[in-house]
């Protein structure tokens, strides 16, 4: 009995959590008259809604820009934050805590603060409407990112990178051929963080992105959503088969990516 209540209990969460995703799919193989049937199998059968949202709208584009995108942004946010993060975890200097604390401080920032003086910026260097400030802005770290990494690092064996500035290695080399490796679940971890952000980030491609061949798959799922549903033509099926487009990369990813998240989350565990 101490054994069915957990099992029962995983079974309903798991149940929550899969069912709308489930419900996405099967509406997404329904035509237009009982999309919101609630059928958990779709009948009739209608699979054509694909190829159509994929003849109407150019997804293949706007998966490319959301990978380019993403990419770059995951990429840049692990090496920045990761180099924050290790100069707080193994030098010494003073104000370090000091400093340490403001930079978490920021997170208590809310982004909507920071989100016309940034774009003022970008503006001013002729950058506004282009993918760059989707990406660039993650050159400069990630608060939390930072703390992430840094507690990463704390745990490491700080014999080592002692041992090896005897040997005369530099901070840099230090931090690429040593700190990287080791660290290699928490970079992913975050990686794989960022990369989620900027695939689902709307706001941004909103403020920046003008041109259709540049938009990224939320904004074009924006523009889907204004042509095929509320005050369009209301195809709601359409709309629904490129919501599933959009969402099954992520989840292929968390499925690649699962026993990093588990082994990051241990880690943090045994270092606390």
């Amino acid at each position: 009995m101490k054994r069915v209540a957990p099992g029962l209990g995983l079974l309903v969460v798991t149940v929550a959590f899969v069912y709308p995703f489930w419900w996405l799919v099967s509406a997404s193989l329904k035509d237009r008259a009982h999309v919101f049937d609630n059928a958990l199998l779709p009948s009739p059968f209608s699979p054509g809604n694909y190829v159509e949202i994929w003849r109407a709208v150019p997804l293949l584009t706007w998966i490319a820009n959301s990978v380019a995108v993403g990419v770059a942004a995951a990429a840049a946010a692990t090496v920045a934050s990761a180099l924050v993060a290790f100069g707080f975890a193994l030098f010494r200097f003073p104000g370090r805590n000091l400093l340490f604390g403001v930079v978490l401080a920021t997170m208590m920032l809310p982004s909507a603060v920071t989100m016309v003086p940034v774009y003022l910026e970008w503006h001013a260097l002729g950058l506004a409407t282009t993918q760059i400030p989707l990406w660039a802005q993650n050159l400069f770290g990630s608060a939390f990112y930072i703390f992430l990494l840094r507690q990463f690092f704390l745990g490491l064996p700080r014999e080592v990178f002692d041992a090896a500035k005897v040997d005369g290695a530099n901070a840099w080399r230090l931090f690429a051929s040593m700190a990287l490796p080791l660290a290699r679940p928490g970079l992913i971890v975050v990686f794989v963080f960022e990369l989620k952000a900027a695939w689902t980030d709307l706001v941004k491609p909103l403020i920046y992105l003008r041109e259709p061949e540049l938009y990224t798959l939320p904004r074009g799922l924006k523009t889907v959503l204004d042509r095929f549903g509320e005050g369009g033509e209301t195809q709601w099926e359409l709309v629904l088969a490129a919501s599933t487009i959009a969402t099954v990369p992520m989840i292929l990813l968390f499925l690649v990516a699962q026993r990093y998240f588990v082994r990051g989350t241990v880690t943090q565990h045994v270092e606390q």
